[in-house]
């Protein structure tokens, strides 16, 4: 996928966009900063049809946002091992003060989640937990695995790769 553009969303998130060939669907793929340097180039080597946004974010209030926005097929999180299911985890309600001064509170109660893509064992991830409680589907892989992961979900997806 070729990658078309980079911008930082209204918390401070780092976003790029990725665009494969004509069709397909949009994806998300959504990284803590400490886990998201191999991403941008896994995404650039993918070979697929539609769109697929990059999210660098701390907390989960960004990446509920950007999902709310794009409205995605499915949403990759990179995490530091692959996962395919998670208990329900409770956040701790914290009020966050990002880089750009914007003041807004993060916590709750999320559900338990199953993964898109099966695979690896099963863990609390508070990303997918929070993904999970807006119906949209989610998969939890490894930095390393985030091309090969993303391939094979588009394969499984009807006019996906």
């Amino acid at each position: 996928m070729n990658h078309t553009r980079t911008w930082t969303d209204v918390y401070g998130s780092a976003c790029a966009s990725f665009e494969g060939r004509a069709g397909g669907h949009t994806w998300l793929v959504a990284a803590p900063p400490e886990l998201a340097r191999p991403v941008p180039d896994a995404l650039s080597a993918l070979d697929g049809k539609g769109r697929v946004h990059l999210l660098v974010h701390e907390g989960l209030t960004p990446l509920q946002a950007a999902v709310r926005d794009l409205n995605p097929r499915g949403v990759l999180i990179v995490a530091p091992q692959a996962l395919a299911s998670g208990p329900a985890v409770r956040v701790g309600a914290r009020a966050v003060t990002d880089a750009q001064g914007v003041d807004y509170a993060e916590g709750g109660d999320f559900p338990e989640w199953t993964g898109a893509l099966g695979g690896g064992g099963s863990g609390p991830c508070p990303a997918a937990s929070a993904v999970a409680s807006l119906g949209i589907p989610v998969a939890v892989t490894s930095p390393d695995t985030v091309q090969a992961a993303l391939e094979a979900w588009m394969d499984a997806t009807p006019h996906g790769r």
